[in-house]
Parts: C-alpha cells; sequence; structure tokens
C-alpha cells in the first residue's frame, strides 16, 4: 500500500491554523442532531444537458450562498481478503496485529468526531450541518450495521445533517443481506455502492475478487427494497479482459436498472501482489488503445440506456442520482476523514465558497465557478494559504492509540499555496461535465483554450458561452480520454 505523502508535522492536539477560522463567511443553522437525514429528494434534474448530467442547482444539492459545505468520511480499513490489485490502506484479521480491533472500531472512530467537533470549534468555524457521509474502504459492511449507525449517529450528534442529506457506503456484493441493509436505511442512509468490478468469472478471479457475480441483481433489489439508492462501481483493463468481456459487464450493468454507474481504470500501483505478477510476466497489461476502446463502450452503452456522465469515470441517470459527496470533492468544499489514514481538508476563510453550475446560472459551479482561490491570511512564514489538508497514521493499531491517549491521529498536513490550489481547482473541475469557467483561467490558460477546441479535446459551443451560461472549458469524449494533457495546457 502506498505510503502517506511528506508533509509538515501534526500538532499533537490537532489544532488548524488559526487563519482557517478568520472571518468566514457566516454559516446556517444546523438541523436537529437527532433527526435522520431524509430519504426524499428534491425533485430530480432534467438531465438535458447535452454534455451529460450536470447537477442542478436547488433543494439540498446547494448551500447557502456564503457558505462552503462540509462533508465526513469514515475510513473503515478492514476486509476480508486483500485483492492482488488494491494498494489502499486496507488489512485483513491477520494483518491487523495486536492493539487493534474490529469490534471496537466504532468507539474508536467516534472518539476522532468528538475530536473534529472540538478541532472545528476551536478554530472559530461557525456551526454547518453535514451535507454527505461517505463510508468507504475496505468493507465498511464487515462491520455490523448497528456499528455503522452508531457512528452515523455520532457525526450526526456532532454536527446535525443537513435535510436530505446524502449517506453512502460501499459494501461488497457478498457482505450484505436484506436485513442488514433494512437496518442501515433505517439508521439514515440513503445510498449503497457495491463493487461489483466485472460480471465475468474469469476476470473477477484475477482481480481475486470473492463474489458470485449472479448475486449482483439480488443485492441491487435488496437495497432498493429497503429504500436506497444503488451505485455499481465497475473496473476495466483487467488482464485477460476481452472488449466482449466488458460489454457483458456493461451489459449486466444496465440489465439492473441502477442509476449510478462508476466506471475506473485498474492501475497496477507498486508493491501490489498484481505489479509482482506483471513484472515476472505471469500478467499481461493492455495496452493504451484497448483501455480507449472500452471506455469508448462504456459511454456508448451507458448513454444509450439514459445514463449521462457527470465526472470523467461517473455516469448518473438524472442529476440528483449523482453523488453528491464525491462532487463535494471536485467542487472544493470542506470535509472532515475519519479513520486510518484518512484525508480532511478545509479552506482558508477568504476562499469563496463554491457554487453549483447549471446552464441556467452563472454564479459558480465548484470548481469551475467564481473566482480565481482566494488567499487567506498569511501563515507564520509570511505566505499566503489557501486551505489546509492532513491525513491521518495508517496502521489502525497506532490510529486507535492516539485517540485512546487523548491526542490527534494526525501524521501530516500541508499547507496549499494560492498557485497550488489553483492547479487543484483547474485538474478537478475539468473532470466534471458542468465544465470549467474561463473566467477562473489565467491568462495563459485562456490563451490554450482555442487550440484544445480545434484538436476536439474542449466542446467549442460550450467555450463560446450562450444566453446566461458562461464560457466553460467542458471535454469532449476524445478531451475525457485525455483530460490530464488538457491540465497540463490549461495550467502551463
Amino acid at each position: 500500500m502506498p505510503a502517506l505523502p511528506d508533509g509538515l508535522p501534526m500538532p499533537g492536539d490537532g489544532a488548524l491554523p488559526a487563519w482557517v477560522g478568520t472571518a468566514r463567511p457566516g454559516g446556517t443553522e444546523r438541523s436537529d442532531p437527532h433527526g435522520h437525514a431524509s430519504h426524499a429528494t428534491p425533485a430530480p434534474g432534467d438531465g438535458g444537458d447535452p454534455r451529460g448530467v450536470v447537477p442542478a442547482a436547488g433543494g439540498a444539492q446547494d448551500a447557502p450562498r456564503g457558505r462552503r459545505r462540509f462533508g465526513v468520511y469514515v475510513h473503515v480499513p478492514f476486509c476480508s481478503v486483500r485483492c492482488g490489485y488494491c494498494d489502499f490502506n486496507t488489512y485483513t484479521a491477520a494483518e491487523l496485529g495486536g492493539g487493534a480491533s474490529q469490534v471496537a472500531y466504532a468507539d474508536t472512530a467516534l472518539r476522532e468526531v468528538g475530536l473534529a467537533g472540538k478541532v472545528l470549534a476551536d478554530v472559530g468555524l461557525p456551526e454547518r450541518s453535514v451535507s454527505t457521509v461517505f463510508f468507504g474502504g475496505g468493507t465498511p459492511t464487515m462491520l455490523p450495521a448497528g456499528d455503522l449507525a452508531r457512528i452515523l449517529d455520532g457525526i450526526r450528534g456532532a454536527w446535525g445533517l443537513e435535510p436530505g442529506a446524502e449517506v453512502t457506503t460501499e459494501a461488497n456484493p457478498d457482505s450484505v443481506t436484506p436485513s442488514s441493509l433494512e437496518r442501515l436505511a433505517s439508521a439514515g442512509f440513503t445510498r449503497v455502492s457495491f463493487g461489483m468490478q466485472s460480471a465475468v468469472p474469469h476476470v473477477l478471479a484475477t482481480l481475486e475478487r470473492t463474489h458470485d457475480p449472479a448475486r449482483i441483481p439480488d443485492v441491487v433489489r435488496w437495497a432498493r427494497d429497503a429504500g436506497l439508492r444503488v451505485s455499481l462501481d465497475l473496473i476495466y483493463g483487467t488482464p485477460g479482459e476481452s472488449l466482449a468481456d466488458w460489454r457483458t459487464s456493461l451489459e449486466t450493468v444496465i440489465a439492473t436498472g441502477v442509476d449510478h454507474v462508476s466506471a475506473y481504470a485498474l492501475v497496477v500501483e507498486p508493491g501490489t501482489k498484481m505489479a509482482a505478477q506483471v513484472r515476472r510476466g505471469q500478467l499481461t497489461l493492455p495496452d493504451e488503445d484497448d483501455q480507449a476502446a472500452k471506455y469508448e463502450l462504456a459511454d456508448e452503452l451507458l448513454t444509450a440506456a439514459g445514463l449521462g456522465w457527470y465526472e470523467v469515470s461517473n455516469w448518473a441517470r438524472t442529476a440528483d442520482d449523482a453523488c453528491r459527496h464525491n462532487l463535494a470533492y471536485w467542487r472544493g468544499n470542506d470535509w472532515w476523514g475519519i479513520g486510518p489514514g484518512a484525508h480532511s481538508y478545509v479552506a482558508a476563510a477568504a476562499t469563496p465558497a463554491p457554487a453549483v453550475a447549471t446552464s441556467a446560472t452563472s454564479d459558480g459551479g465548484g470548481p469551475g465557478g467564481g473566482v480565481v482561490p482566494a488567499a487567506g491570511p498569511p501563515d507564520d512564514d509570511g505566505e499566503a494559504r489557501a486551505g489546509v489538508r492532513w491525513w491521518n497514521v495508517k496502521h489502525p493499531r497506532r490510529y486507535a492509540a492516539a485517540l485512546e491517549a487523548g491526542g490527534s491521529p494526525g501524521a501530516g498536513r500541508e499547507l496549499l499555496t494560492p498557485d497550488e490550489a489553483y492547479l487543484e481547482r483547474v485538474m478537478l473541475g475539468v473532470r466534471l461535465a458542468e465544465g470549467l469557467e474561463l473566467a477562473v483561467l489565467r491568462p495563459a490558460g485562456r490563451h490554450a483554450v482555442a487550440g484544445l477546441v480545434a484538436r476536439g479535446l474542449l466542446d467549442g459551443p460550450a467555450a463560446l458561452g450562450a444566453g446566461e451560461r458562461p464560457a466553460r472549458a467542458v471535454l469532449t469524449l476524445r478531451g475525457r480520454l485525455l483530460a490530464d494533457a488538457v491540465v497540463r495546457e490549461l495550467t502551463a
């Protein structure tokens, strides 16, 4: 698994820089901390934007003007087996060792929830209800549904949940039952994302996934019967996977009728079992043309089935079916990450709150809208800062020990400069179907737009703007395949 980033030392009490809370635009009253997230959602967006699903303004998806939204990520680092391609911060029972307990994990995570509430209050941030919660892993549903519910209750008690808050858990198809899904829904979960990866047995075997693909329609039905929205996650580019295999997986997903699909190209990270198999010649990775053909097939079939792309690797039936938690990352909102190895981010007080872009508005659009990231007051070194990102220690044993001792589990942090924040804003904003307002770009980036349009990487009409919609950088299908290259030119 990857090492944590290099960074500055984290204060032992987890305190954030004073400039994070200085003159922060006002908050709003929090919702009832004992109320559950509603399963009701705003009216679906029309999904009519020709570039895909553009999340609509209005309802629970929008923060009041001037207030940055706040989300919580909960990392559950447990898996029954370690898949050969996986380099996430996860542990099987045999890997945990002494001093770390899956049984006690909910209590440990709740200690960090308490710490987070204190740290954010001490720095002077206004109270904000939580707009989205995401339990990831690992396999969160290896914990009993009651433990996941207790952690969600702790988050609700610390900050409250916005009306209509999105609460997601990841799950393996073999880690849930109808009763466990019903228990999660009754606790306030609104959405489940199943790690399907493939519908083809030999592909799953190469990935070392343990579930039976025939179970996928069952778990989708169980989740829907419980009142949960459902997403299916796929991986393409597994060694030995043919284009016909990939088509089978896509057609299987479409047949379930789910309203959200994620499809990610397999990346074989150094240090994984699969990387060793590739190095020894036991497995052969596909070439870039194969990966591109599979992405194009995914977009073709999913679009034909009524799911539009809203981010390079994500498709949704309507704006309300998009994953709002991940959109908050891509739009540069604030979040706290609970758990071993989890990352967190809070913008400087002077950074404007992202707004949601639509085809009929010109007042923002997350990373794609508004103005160039503002700088907060200077840090101790005299340099202006745009935000702070920090991360926890990786091993569950060290994580638990730090919290039990009354301290922060933080391992390090970085204080982002305006230039670093600008690069991230462009990199993330361009990935969205709503695009990136050209007004955000610096002069060299705006100058590069015409050439990118001429080469078919950016949408021409979007770059010109129309009516009330401002000019934006929106990737074409070819541009999505070369998104990194587009970002390099826009930020050169």
